[in-house]
C-alpha cells in the first residue's frame, strides 16, 4: 500500500474516539464513563477560530478563547450531547455553551478539548516530526 491507497482508506472526516477526561465520571460500578469525540477537519477547525476571533476598533484582533474552547467541545463531542435540547431546558440554561459549563469543571472541559486536539493531529510535538524527519 502507498501513502495515496492510504488516505483513500482512511478519511478524517468520522474519526472518532471514546475517551475518559475525569475520574468522577462513573457509573454505578465504579467503571469510568467515557466520551464520544470526534475529529476536527482542516475546515472546521478554520470556523472555529474564525467564530473567536474579532476586528475591533483600530484593527486590534481579539481572540476569544474561551468561546473557541467551548465551541470545540461542543461540536466535537459526539456523546454526551451538548446540543441536547432536553437536558439544556432540564438544567435551566440556554444554550449549549452554558450547558457545558454547567456540567463540567474547568479542568475537564480542558481536558476534553485537549483530547480533541490531540485525535485531530494537534499532539505531535515539533521535536517529534524532527526526529521523524532524521530517520
Amino acid at each position: 500500500m502507498n501513502l495515496q491507497d492510504f488516505l483513500n482508506a482512511n478519511p478524517v472526516d468520522n474519526l472518532t474516539e471514546d475517551v475518559s477526561i475525569s475520574p468522577r465520571f462513573k457509573d454505578e460500578k465504579g467503571n469510568p464513563l467515557k466520551f464520544t469525540i470526534k475529529a476536527m477537519t482542516p475546515g472546521e477547525f478554520e470556523d472555529i477560530r474564525k467564530k473567536a476571533t474579532q476586528i475591533k476598533k483600530g484593527k486590534k484582533v481579539e481572540f476569544d478563547n474561551q468561546l473557541f474552547n467551548l465551541s470545540i467541545a461542543i461540536n466535537h463531542t459526539v456523546s454526551p450531547d451538548f446540543r441536547n435540547a432536553e437536558s439544556i431546558k432540564k438544567l435551566g440554561v440556554a444554550t449549549p455553551e452554558d450547558y457545558v459549563q454547567k456540567v463540567l469543571l474547568a479542568g475537564e472541559l480542558s481536558t476534553l478539548v485537549q483530547k480533541i486536539n490531540e485525535l485531530s493531529g494537534f499532539d505531535v510535538a515539533m521535536n517529534d516530526l524532527v526526529e521523524e524527519v532524521k530517520n
